[in-house]
């Protein structure tokens, strides 16, 4: 890959630079799910409750998600790639130093700032994988962005667990070396120096565009769509190890577990991109959020290690997720000016809404019991379904 000055990616170069982007996505989001791996070792180490527990995971992601869209607007109007250089490093370094604390306060300006470099990976990424890609392959390449961020999202348990068992807790500053790397390679090819910002820079389209948005219903309806479908996905992934523990199982297989949901959610984000693409985009997204339910309900009353609780809880990852490809690609059609601040709404204000869910569901966990708490998450997936259907659908 080669990238002098203005001398962008020639279309033979364009496979490498999308599969580099999406590996920063990947990684990015396996050091973003370092918290809830932590959180049963941050529960006793730091005398951490359960409420606790939801607060530090919605500090968390209302830096990485709500920010999204503010840094999607900035990108837009302006090239800065050079945070490409600096993003998936810093993600690693602030993830793994949360191993060495032995106090709370810290935990929250930490969580604060690897957030910060979470929330400008998402969309600058996505503004990039875009501008690599055409029309007739956009949801496939969305479904790779995608599925990298799933699949570096799955590893981060198996993987963090499988690393504190055989090398202890002193040595997780070791797995921020990936991340490290990869940003020199970014600096090596030259994906920095790759466009960011919209074709439109008009003064008044940047005066406008908050007051375009707050006008535009469908953009919010399917926003709130999602938000209500990553309530569902963040209750399940942030309390799944938490609720097999108090089911009896150890520490591995409940991050074993966690890796199956997680697993489904690669799955389903690679097939629903692709038959987006070929299908409709409003469809795949309706439907992945009806059949998710029915494998989401059946594990949180199954919660062992049986066969079909296993596949039961792959399926709820697939099915929520394989909507994910087709929210971006429909909503940066809607707003084809300002692709940055659409993604960061479908990947950032969602999935910031799903992070107070989440907080919600640890607060109700305490009253009603956890088990209850994750049924009435999902549960509100069926609002989403509704919301969706009820927004327009243009194919182009």
């Amino acid at each position: 890959i080669l990238c002098k000055g203005r001398d962008y990616m020639t279309k033979s170069n364009r496979a490498g630079g999308i599969a580099l982007i999406c590996a920063g996505h990947g990684f990015v989001d396996f050091y973003n799910n370092f918290l809830p791996v932590l959180l049963p070792l941050l529960m006793t180490k730091l005398g951490v409750s359960l409420t606790m527990s939801g607060i530090l995971v919605m500090v968390l992601s209302f830096s990485a998600n709500f920010s999204q869209p503010i840094l999607g607007y900035i990108f837009d109007k302006r090239n800065y790639g050079i945070i490409l250089l600096f993003a998936v490093p810093i993600t690693g370094l602030t993830a793994c130093s949360l191993g060495y604390l032995n106090s709370l306060p810290p935990v929250f300006p930490i969580l604060f700032f690897l957030g910060l470099a979470v929330a400008a990976m998402h969309p600058l990424g996505t503004s990039l994988a875009t501008f690599l890609s055409s029309k007739s392959n956009l949801g496939r390449v969305m479904s790779y962005y995608v599925a990298g961020g799933n699949f570096g999202f799955a590893l981060a348990p198996v993987v963090v667990m499988a690393f504190m068992e055989n090398c202890g807790i002193e040595n997780i500053f070791l797995l921020a070396l990936p991340g490290i790397f990869l940003g020199f390679l970014y600096w090596k090819y030259g994906l920095y120096k790759l466009p960011t910002a919209g074709k439109s820079k008009s003064n008044t389209e940047s005066s406008t565009v908050i007051s375009s948005l707050l006008k535009n219903s469908s953009i919010l309806k399917l926003n709130l769509a999602m938000g209500l479908r990553c309530w569902s996905y963040m209750a399940i992934n942030t309390f799944l190890p938490i609720l097999m523990i108090s089911n009896g199982c150890s520490s591995i297989m409940s991050g074993f577990m966690l890796t199956v949901f997680l697993g489904g959610t690669v799955t389903g984000g690679l097939i629903g991109g692709e038959l987006g693409d070929r299908l409709n985009h409003k469809k795949v997204l309706a439907s992945s959020m009806a059949l998710a339910i029915i494998p989401s309900l059946y594990f949180c009353y199954n919660a062992n290690t049986d066969l079909l609780s296993i596949l039961a809880l792959f399926l709820s990852g697939a099915f929520i997720q394989a909507g994910q490809p087709s929210s971006i690609v429909w909503t940066q059609r809607m707003m084809p000016n300002f692709k940055g601040v659409a993604s960061g709404m479908m990947m950032g204000a969602s999935f910031g809404m799903g992070a107070i869910g989440a907080a919600i569901t640890a607060a109700l966990g305490e009253q009603i019991g956890l088990l209850t708490a994750i049924t009435i998450s999902v549960c509100l997936s069926c609002m989403g379904f509704i919301l969706v259907l009820a927004t327009p659908y243009k194919e182009n």
